[in-house]
């Protein structure tokens, strides 16, 4: 390496020092929730807040924190960061395995949160693959395991339809031929929609009532539209794509980064989680959970919860037309997973949404790294702050992640199911038996 080249270097990495030493950041530490947030005023972090533990991974023994009345135990261990689950009708449980793919770095941030992300393991040469686990005994662990399906592209969202296997893969929606039972799909996928590949990587999908449409929810490239907004077309939005005709369209717009959804069964209504922006203090934005309309605009890049971004080029045709959300889940949460759950289904809780949260980085006190619950009642959240399912994925000091909370599905035996993408465990939630 030339002179120049290694005074850059240590320049950069003089810089990367900076960011990861600073702390400090604008807003409450107290977590914004509900339907009606008191979201702090916004103060522009010039250098970002960058703050995430050390990925270490469970001890023997070792396992994370039920809610009262809730017992977990371990479904499947020994993964390669699963991140999201589907459960097949014979009561097979399907893990997308993916990781996010180390991208170039050109400034003294991109190598701060490049070696973050590799420390806390969140960055590296993907698996892509999916892994099918059975549980033939019925005992709560998965004793069969195999390759369901490999050579993917950072394979994410899951669906089955009438025979088809589809995947959301991040360049796109890719279908398969499947017979239920099958333990592995040889067979090759056909391509039927292409999404832009990248950024906020995951493709995650959800099939109508129907089994005629799929809905793909695709993330956009950074955080604010940095490049300008002609970069995002086709990002930052869920799609529709009917599977009879073969066309797509955008179902819903302007949300940064949708990646878990649910039907909620009282009102008929698509609900998804979604990353908020960053760089504008602990608790501004928080991330939300909302219902989707059908056109509906939600503000990114301009506005978040109807508040104007002064850091982005304004159209205040756009700003106007912005939907608030209709739940806070607190700042920079990462929420990622998002399963309905009807009532009952753990003891001591009623119908509403379980969520997985992955975990904050752009905070100076962590949030999230944790399986949460959203309470509904008439198709609505009831206003309730959210309910802890399962805790302990993070140190008491912060430094360390014992796991990372994504994915969350209801098992055919009633149970939830949640992937953990740092622990590489898909744990299974139950009540607790005396």
């Amino acid at each position: 390496m030339s002179i120049s080249g290694i005074f850059a270097r240590l320049v950069a990495w003089i810089g990367a020092a900076a960011i990861l030493m600073r702390r400090g950041t604008a807003g409450s530490l107290e977590p914004v929730y509900g339907p009606a947030p008191a979201i702090p005023a916004a103060a522009a972090q010039s250098i970002p807040t960058l703050k995430m533990p050390t990925a270490r991974g469970w001890d023997d023994g070792q396992m994370p924190v039920p809610g009262p009345g809730l017992a977990v135990n371990a479904f499947a261990r020994g993964l390669r960061h699963p991140r999201q689950i589907l459960v097949l009708p014979n009561g097979d449980v399907l893990a997308a395995e993916a990781l996010t793919v180390p991208g170039p770095t050109r400034t003294p941030f991109d190598y701060a949160m490049t070696s973050t992300m590799r420390r806390a393991g969140a960055l590296g040469p993907s698996p892509n693959r999916i892994t099918l686990l059975r549980d033939a005994d019925g005992d709560g662990v998965a004793e069969v395991r195999e390759t369901f399906l490999e050579g993917l592209n950072q394979p994410y969202g899951m669906a089955l339809i009438d025979g088809t296997f589809y995947v959301g893969n991040t360049d796109g929606v890719v279908a398969f031929p499947y017979a239920e039972g099958q333990t592995r799909i040889t067979a090759p996928g056909r391509k039927l929609m292409d999404t832009p590949p990248g950024g906020h990587w995951t493709r995650n999908l959800i099939p109508s009532a129907d089994g005629r449409k799929l809905y793909v929810a695709v993330g956009s490239i950074g955080n604010i539209a940095e490049g300008g907004v002609h970069l995002e077309e086709g990002r930052a939005c869920i799609h529709e794509l009917d599977l009879v005709s073969g066309r797509s369209r955008v179902f819903a717009s302007g949300l940064r980064n949708p990646v878990g959804m649910a039907w909620e069964p009282t009102s008929g209504a698509l609900w998804t989680v979604v990353n908020e922006r960053d760089g504008l203090g602990d608790e501004t934005p928080p991330d939300y959970l909302t219902s989707l309309s059908d056109g509906g605009f939600y503000g990114w890049p301009y506005a978040y919860w109807g508040i104007v971004d002064d850091r982005v080029p304004q159209d205040p045709d756009m700003v106007a037309k912005t939907i608030v959300p209709d739940y806070a889940l607190g700042g920079h949460t990462a929420s990622l997973g998002l399963c309905w759950l009807p009532a009952g289904t753990l003891p001591g809780y009623p119908e509403g949404m379980a969520i997985g949260q992955h975990g904050s980085w752009n905070r100076s006190s962590l949030s999230g790294y944790k399986l949460a619950f959203v309470p509904f009642a008439n198709g609505r959240p009831t206003g309730e702050r959210p309910r802890d399912v399962l805790t302990g994925f993070l140190s008491a000091d912060e430094r360390a992640s014992y796991g990372r909370p994504v994915g969350v599905a209801l098992g055919r035996d009633g149970s939830v199911l949640l992937a953990d993408d740092v622990g590489d465990v898909i744990w299974r939630v139950t009540g607790a038996t005396t």
